[in-house]
């Protein structure tokens, strides 16, 4: 009988990049595939991918990826994917539209195989899978139980127990008993609510804040949440229609989902709800509200532009009502998120966000309490906790301390890292290669740590390029250094401090009896650096010019 070998490209540590493989012989299966955001510090990088280099070396062995459901960061890196290599996904009817969606962005879309947990069994190779419905703050979630020769293991991202969902589909406990009854070998589950006590609020809670800010507003109002939350989207419109508003959409990705979710029964008005912006421009200010997209602050998305007052039909006027519902501050976002806030109030608007109104947002991952839950209906042998920090997987660990488990039964992995499972006997295994590639532009991992600390020393401390000619007969500089700063000081008010350091670089270059256009180069970035850091305190980039006469 083979090892299965379960390996967690990323995901792990940093919340977001979920992608995950299961190995067994000669064939394997992956879950997810999602996309990370940036730090601020990421001068000019878009996205972080999963590090493919695994997977492409292997592309022989991947028969599936089985998608989880439709957040970014679960299916938002398919597209970079498919440039190294095609495979079969697997996913729901809602996750398939968002996957063709996002698909359309980037040119080809790849036929997607739907399944219906409800009903469908997937035979893939030496792969037996079944799917189960899982509460999530997007529809059509599902959790997953992945049956080889050797046993049974569970897969189960970004879940919690929620008895009154939006959607009225709450978690398929009864599945999950029924193939959880003849032993699980392994749960890898989500741990990102393991530091929260309790159990995680159901979705329903939000509707009635919404309805009691709705409620107070005297004009328009802008509600914003990530596209992908229908959920969310249902309650603001259903609200809206309790207060004989109309609802419009603004900005492509809040659109393009709804019309999905619409299309596939995920999301109901009623006719004439929902009207074109030209239309709404001509109704009275308080019959009308936006679900606009932009509700972690991205640069370019409709709310930015709104609140910058570069929209081209919307700006903010006095009394409008602004509500956040979204996760608050996911990684990267926090600063771009307090701009545009700060924009909005000082334009007149009232804004009720995460850190004036409580229960504006639930989490969509389960608490302590649904963890132990989830582990007391599977009672799995071993546990590898996914989609947290370091500090979520320690607490992961805790938690289940006190349920029974023992410390080796856990297995907290890094990024690259793995555990196989022989005859039902857990061990660690072999690390595989596993980074975070950034995003820029059209280049995929040609940004590296080097390249990002040459732009966060740009950003910070400015650059002085400095011109020097070399008599390449003589080997010796001719004229003195012209320097040129840009972000370091103003030229005209430090002058005095530029030619001062030209002066001091002549003298050092001529104790040299000879130079070379690599020499010159050299000793005038470790001149530079140095003088400008006695000087002023400050290192800015010395970008050496040698011009040969």
């Amino acid at each position: 009988m083979d090892k299965l070998r379960f390996i967690a490209i990323s995901g792990t540590t940093g919340v977001t990049e979920n992608m995950y493989v299961y190995e067994y012989g000669n064939e394997a299966v992956v879950v997810d595939c999602g996309v990370g955001f940036p730090e601020e510090a990421a001068y000019g990088v878009d996205l972080v991918i999963p590090d493919f280099t695994y997977l492409v070396q292997n592309k022989n062995k991947i028969k599936a990826i089985l998608i989880s459901h439709g957040h970014e960061d679960h299916i938002g890196s398919l597209p970079f994917l498919f440039r190294e290599m095609q495979v079969p996904i697997y996913a729901t009817g809602l996750v398939a539209e968002f996957i063709k969606d996002k698909f359309s962005d980037y040119g080809q879309v790849p036929k997607i195989n739907v399944f219906d947990p409800e009903r469908d069994t997937l035979k893939i190779g030496n792969f037996t899978i079944d799917a189960f419905r899982v509460s999530h703050s997007v529809p059509d979630g599902v959790g997953f139980c992945i049956k080889v020769p050797q046993g049974k293991f569970f897969h189960v991202p970004d879940y919690k127990f929620d008895w009154t969902p939006v959607d009225q589909k709450p978690f398929d406990v009864a599945k999950v008993a029924r193939l959880a009854a003849d032993g699980v070998i392994n749960v890898a589950s989500d741990c990102l609510g393991s530091t929260s006590d309790g159990y995680t609020k159901s979705e329903y809670e939000i509707e009635k804040t919404i309805d009691s800010i709705f409620q107070t507003a005297q004009r328009r109002i802008f509600f914003t949440t990530i596209s992908s939350n229908i959920s969310r989207m249902q309650q603001a419109i259903r609200v809206s229609e309790r207060l004989g508003r109309k609802v419009v959409f603004i900005g492509r990705s809040i659109e393009k989902k709804a019309e999905i979710a619409k299309k596939l029964g995920f999301i109901n008005w009623s006719q004439g709800t929902v009207v074109a912006p030209r239309v709404a421009e001509k109704m009275p200010v308080d019959k009308v509200t936006y679900i606009i997209s932009g509700s972690y602050g991205q640069i370019g998305s409709a709310l930015y532009r709104v609140a910058m007052g570069e929209h081209t039909l919307l700006n903010i006027e006095p009394s409008d009502l602004v509500v956040f519902s979204a996760d608050p501050a996911p990684p990267g976002t926090d600063e771009s998120v307090n701009y545009v806030v700060d924009n909005l109030i000082e334009k007149g608007a009232e804004v009720h966000y995460y850190d004036t109104q409580e229960d504006l947002h639930v989490s969509g991952h389960g608490s302590q309490k649904d963890i132990e839950m989830l582990l007391a209906l599977i009672r799995p042998k071993y546990m590898t906790p996914i989609g947290g920090t370091i500090r979520h997987m320690k607490a992961f660990s805790k938690l289940v301390g006190r349920m029974g488990w023992r410390p080796e039964d856990v297995f907290e992995l890094r990024a690259g890292e793995s555990v196989e499972f022989d005859n039902k006997i857990a061990k660690k295994g072999n690390k595989v290669p596993s980074r975070s590639v950034l995003v820029d532009g059209l280049g995929v991992g040609d940004v590296g740590n080097v390249v990002l600390r040459d732009r966060q020393t740009l950003a910070k401390e400015g650059v002085v390029v400095a011109i020097l000619e070399l008599d390449k007969n003589q080997g010796r500089i001719v004229e003195k250094p012209d320097l040129v700063s840009r972000g370091f000081v103003f030229a005209k008010e430090h002058q005095d401090l530029l030619d001062q350091a030209s002066l001091e670089l002549t003298r050092k270059l001529a104790k040299h009896d000879r130079v070379n256009v690599q020499s010159s180069k050299e000793t005038t970035v470790v001149f530079l650096e140095q003088y400008f850091f006695e000087q002023t305190g400050r290192r800015p980039m010395i970008l050496p010019v040698v011009v040969e006469v």
